[in-house]
């Protein structure tokens, strides 16, 4: 069990994704609002439920299949938790429901196409007007700079995605530099609280890293993110739109799939132990396993 929690970069997410909850409620005093709290990750936990006994795979068993999909949905449970508010009990149900749902009704070759919390955040704010995007609530410091960048580096280069967040990233503050500093002038400080806020670490090393929902091939995910960045940044600073990044990855995710037809590669899966297969015939030195696989034991 240990093992597969070590080669399973999904645990770790979720760890930090607790600590950045930790960190808001008692360091940045967040007003807790655990009834919302408790309708993402139930109504999240539900509909996984659901989805996985209608259309889940018969050759697996259900409760197989629910298990090792539950480090999936607590991770974007999280996400809501982290950047959606909303003041009513149904929005907060409608945007969770969504999200997992997306997972099995929009796919193309067995890939589901949009990061669940993402499009849950975007259609609850579109779809009710009811719910909005809150960036702001995490402030901009040092602590948050270098705390989600090193928790961020883990999570993501345990699963290879680090490619994704540094394009992302270096493109977005790259851009801004040259805007704030080059073009406008401004002192170093304003550059630097603009890309040291909490909700764009957040993004570029757990969000747009999802590796279920980013392209396959290297390049094809350095290009793609680095496309959303020069959008993001075009939204953010000359539309002034709240939250740009989440919005131009729901956007572009589309794109993704004929991305992978382009740019072929092994499309990713989650790392898990191996399983531990006994010996077939007693206390013989060479045991038998299925489909006619020899293996001899000392």
């Amino acid at each position: 069990m240990w093992i597969q929690i070590f080669k399973d970069a999904r645990y770790f997410q979720i760890l930090f994704q607790s600590i950045f909850l930790g960190y808001g409620i008692i360091y940045l005093q967040w007003k807790a609002d655990w009834w919302l709290y408790t309708a993402y990750f139930t109504t999240s936990l539900l509909t996984q439920l659901f989805f996985e006994k209608w259309l889940g795979k018969k050759e697996i068993p259900f409760l197989k299949r629910y298990k090792a999909a539950i480090p999936s949905v607590l991770i974007s449970s999280f996400g809501l938790t982290l950047l959606l508010k909303t003041n009513f009990l149904w929005v907060a149900v409608l945007a969770a429901f969504i999200s997992i749902a997306s997972k099995f009704l929009i796919r193309i070759k067995g890939k589901h196409i949009f990061n669940p919390s993402a499009l849950g955040i975007v259609a609850a704010i579109f779809l009710t007007g009811k719910a909005w995007f809150s960036p702001g609530q995490w402030g901009s410091s040092t602590v948050i700079l270098f705390g989600v960048c090193c928790l961020g580096i883990i999570v993501t280069t345990s699963v290879q995605k680090l490619d994704t967040s540094l394009a992302f990233l270096i493109t977005f503050a790259a851009l801004l530099f040259i805007r704030q500093i080059i073009y406008l002038g401004w002192p170093l400080d304003f550059f630097v609280q603009s890309i040291s806020t909490g909700s764009l670490l957040l993004f570029s090393f757990f969000m747009i890293t999802d590796p279920k929902t980013t392209p396959n091939h290297t390049a094809a995910r350095i290009i793609w993110s680095m496309l959303v960045a020069a959008l993001a940044f075009y939204l953010a600073t000359f539309k002034w739109v709240n939250g740009a990044p989440v919005y131009v990855l729901v956007f572009l995710q589309p794109l993704v799939p004929v991305l992978d037809l382009l740019l072929a590669a092994k499309k990713f899966q989650w790392r898990t132990a191996p399983p531990i297969l006994p010996p077939v015939g007693g206390e013989g030195k060479v045991g038998e396993l299925s489909k006619g696989l020899r293996i001899k034991f000392s």
